[in-house]
């Protein structure tokens, strides 16, 4: 087995504003303002996840990397071959990193003739990546940020490591041109999704593992979102409801009549708004008081990938999902919404892998006014 040689470089504060609700890490200072909210960096564990499926192989790797959390840290850890191509010298080590040191060490990697680069981060990271290779040779995304629209994400991270796995050991691979697709991050955070195509990447094609670009707009069948609307507030009694992300948990809210955050956590209670935009903290605080069965979560799945946990909701962590119970999360979606999956299953990537078997297996959806499927929700591979 010939050598591979592996580029690596991973964004350190990619979706560090998720779990405090800022809707993601770009702009200047939402790195210092989430950490200052208490937020913590989760890239380099995503990034770790998918190294480990590597682990077997790594006499035969070689990582070319940037050095500290941009990935030398999470090379080095587990064993790997390293060599650091792109330094940090220049910046206080305190400071976060920026759009320069990824396109840096994106360059930097280029110069060593790999055979592919992984790198870890959400689109604004991808957008860095695209800049500088374009569609000049394979890369492959960790998903690791708040909004992941661009096709060049693996649908998790341990599917990352699968796609690399399938390469070194010369099996069958296409290569595909990818969207790398954007939203303004100001304008998510008004509750406003505008998306932007901003070039195309190679990536190495299996659909086992690769996601869609999402599917965006809000459903155009609105006599079925009334009925699934009509269904979850006939359920309401005196719980407290957690409302997830998304436009179709937004037609409840609209039919309640009661403002929601389109990109966000908000909590009701009998069938009154109690939080809007609540950070993982507040959602974590709030819960405390009920008993057990006494909380539900109301969740949608992402248009075109399948994705119920892990994306754009990092507000509901694992503690949040445990303290709720599998058996109080009510997922709601069209049947046209699931048919657009092709039967691929729903996934659960909370980060945490034993919350992930947890929430795998068959779980119903709500399709409409009593009206439900069975539908298999799978823990990442």
């Amino acid at each position: 087995m010939k050598q591979f040689k592996l580029g690596l470089v991973i964004n350190p504060i990619a979706g560090i504003g998720g779990s405090v609700a800022l809707k993601g890490s770009d702009g200047i200072g939402i790195a210092e303002q989430a950490i200052a909210l208490g937020a913590t960096a989760k890239s380099n564990t995503r990034a770790l996840l998918a190294l480990e499926i590597l682990l077997p192989y790594k006499e035969n790797i070689i990582i070319y990397t940037a050095s500290g959390d941009m990935g030398e840290h999470t090379a080095k850890a587990l064993g790997f071959n390293t060599q650091v191509v792109y330094k940090l010298e220049h910046r206080l080590e305190h400071r976060p990193t920026t759009e320069l040191d990824t396109e840096q060490a994106v360059s930097a990697c280029i110069t060593k003739d790999i055979d592919l680069l992984l790198f870890a981060g959400g689109d604004g990271t991808a957008r860095n990546v695209c800049h500088i290779v374009e569609d000049k040779f394979p890369v492959l995304g960790i998903p690791a940020g708040c909004k992941i629209h661009s096709g060049v994400y693996a649908i998790t991270p341990k599917a990352a490591g699968r796609v690399v796995e399938l390469m070194i050991t010369n099996q069958l691979v296409s290569l595909t041109d990818a969207d790398v697709m954007d939203i303004d991050e100001s304008l998510f955070r008004q509750g406003i999704v505008k998306a932007k195509r901003f070039g195309e990447m190679q990536v190495p094609s299996e659909l086992r593992y690769i996601q869609a670009v999402k599917s965006g707009g809000v459903e155009s069948d609105e006599l079925v979102l009334q009925d699934i609307a009509a269904d979850v507030i006939a359920k309401m009694d005196d719980e407290l409801f957690i409302i997830g992300s998304g436009s179709t948990t937004a037609f409840v809210m609209e039919e309640l009549a009661l403002e929601n955050t389109l990109l966000g956590v908000d909590a009701i209670s009998e069938q009154a708004l109690t939080a809007s935009d609540l950070t993982e903290p507040q959602l974590w605080q709030l819960i405390q008081p009920y008993e057990q069965g006494k909380v539900k979560l109301l969740i949608t799945l992402i248009g075109g990938q399948g994705h119920i946990f892990g994306r754009g909701n990092q507000q509901l962590s694992p503690r949040v999902i445990r303290a709720i119970g599998k058996e109080n999360i009510m997922i709601i979606a069209t049947k046209a919404k699931l048919n657009a999956l092709q039967a691929r299953p729903l996934i659960a990537d909370t980060g945490d892998s034993e919350l992930d078997m947890v929430l795998s297996g068959y779980l119903a959806v709500i399709t409409g006014y009593n009206d439900q499927v069975l539908y298999p929700v799978a823990s990442p591979q």
